[in-house]
């Protein structure tokens, strides 16, 4: 609706520059400006590159945005940014120019958790979250399963990963076996010609009664797995390893994420973060629950990884809600707790 404000959203946590334009559960605009090339031949990101990267890439993607969504910086009636967690040098980046937009324009700022806007975006393709529902959010900095009974206001922590993040498990993983960075495209595409039963990997925390994570386990075998096979001198079947891995991963990910939802009677469970993109985790958590009778959220891959869509999403829950802005003396916060969804 024309009535809706019109928010743009600022995402720098790591090596994406992501500008979006949303109106209510509207997307309009959705540029990115990766640096990811950039970081490749170090196997990861490197933070005084991503942070240089959004220096150069801030203007012309706010510019890009700007005009796929046929608007001007004076039609923007909210700036909304990425406070953290994230990259300390990169989140200075967007919080910084965030702050110059908002005192430039006149306009009032909103300073978000990124763990929060990864749950909001799925609103611009589904519609409004029920509440409450359950979400599992899943990347190469964060493995975390969360209640939300309201994005805008509560969003409370059940479990985490005590180590390695899932994403960063898959980029590790992908290095033991010679693909590309980031690790989870490069997995997912090798696993479809594998056979996820061919070797059988380590579910660190599988049984324990908790909805927290361990991957460093895993990833440690696999790497102990391929040194064998190539000490005696055999080939590593690489599509098998990355197959099987990518089960072991997803079947942790989607048992914890379905309990969840059971033990605290929510009837939706809600996907995000760059792993989301994974096929074959789309693929059992719909089956599993199928089973459960949960419904399942999962927004389309783009909207998954990181984004300025996500931001501004959320920062349009926020106006919505009628919360108060930020002050212009807003701090980056590279490990912001989840339960602060406005900074």
């Amino acid at each position: 609706m024309k009535d809706e404000p019109l928010v743009l959203g600022i995402e720098t946590s790591c090596d994406e520059t992501g500008i979006g334009i949303v109106r209510g559960h509207t997307l309009l605009a959705d540029a990115i400006a990766s640096s990811v090339d950039e970081h490749a031949r170090f196997g990861g990101v490197v933070p005084e590159v991503a942070s240089r990267a959004h220096l150069e890439a801030m203007t012309p993607t706010v510019d890009r945005a700007l005009a796929d969504a046929g608007v001007t910086l004076n039609d923007i009636d909210a700036i909304a940014v990425t406070a953290g967690p994230g990259l300390a040098g990169a989140l200075l980046v967007g919080v910084a120019a965030a702050k110059a937009y908002s005192l430039g324009l006149g306009k009032p700022l909103y300073g978000v958790n990124h763990l929060a806007a990864h749950v909001a975006v799925d609103q611009l393709e589904h519609g409004a979250l029920p509440k409450p529902c359950v979400a599992l959010l899943v990347s190469g900095g964060h493995s975390s399963l969360l209640l939300v009974p309201d994005v805008a206001s509560d969003v409370r922590p059940l479990g985490a990963t005590v180590d390695d993040a899932a994403g960063e498990a898959f980029d590790k993983v992908a290095r033991v076996l010679d693909l590309g960075f980031p690790g989870g495209p490069y997995i997912d595409r090798a696993a479809r010609e594998g056979d996820p039963g061919s070797v059988f990997f380590p579910r660190g925390k599988y049984d324990d009664g908790t909805y927290d994570f361990s991957f460093s386990g895993l990833k440690t075998a696999v790497a102990r797995w391929v040194e064998a096979r190539e000490r005696a001198g055999e080939p590593v079947p690489v599509a098998d390893v990355a197959a099987a891995f990518q089960e072991a991963v997803v079947d942790v990910l989607t048992r914890k994420a379905i309990a969840a939802c059971k033990d605290n009677d929510v009837s939706h469970l809600l996907i995000g973060g760059g792993v989301a993109a994974n096929s074959r985790l789309r693929a059992l958590a719909q089956e599993r629950c199928d089973k459960a009778g949960i419904q399942l959220r999962v927004p389309r891959p783009k909207l998954c990884t990181d984004n300025g869509a996500m931001v501004a999403a959320l920062g349009s829950e926020l106006v919505a809600a009628g919360l108060a802005p930020s002050d212009l003396g807003l701090p980056a916060d590279s490990s912001l707790p989840i339960t602060q969804v406005l900074v």
